[in-house]
């Protein structure tokens, strides 16, 4: 069911400590940690601790939690300094748009130039 943690799912396990993680923040909503695959010297994913499949099914389900995500992305980008140099938010949303793990999240990358448009 959505909402509730799924016993396959890496990120509901890296939330309930099962596996672990560079975890650089946590809110009562979001778990905020490292890549294992980092694409930019500053590569940090921000996922709720809630499970939805991606990031449209978080936010029509729950909103409040979708823009908590955003908004830890940014604190994120201020405790990684990148606020300055610029930094992007990505939800890859669908096998298509590269979603390997179906558990929202938020990519938050900088520390170099980053493209555009994105691969």
């Amino acid at each position: 069911m959505a909402g509730e943690p799924q016993p396959d799912c890496l990120f509901c396990k890296i939330v309930s400590g099962e596996i672990p993680a560079t975890i650089v923040r946590e809110t009562e909503t979001t778990v905020a940690f490292r890549d294992i695959n980092p694409q930019a010297p500053t590569h940090v994913l921000v996922i709720p601790r809630v499970h939805h499949p991606d990031a449209a099914a978080l936010a029509a389900a729950e909103p409040a939690i979708a823009a908590d995500i955003l908004r830890e992305a940014g604190q994120v980008a201020a405790d990684e300094k990148i606020v300055d140099t610029g930094y992007r938010v990505v939800f890859n949303t669908g096998a298509g748009a590269g979603q390997t793990v179906f558990h929202a999240h938020a990519h938050v990358l900088g520390g170099r130039g980053l493209q555009w448009p994105p691969g």
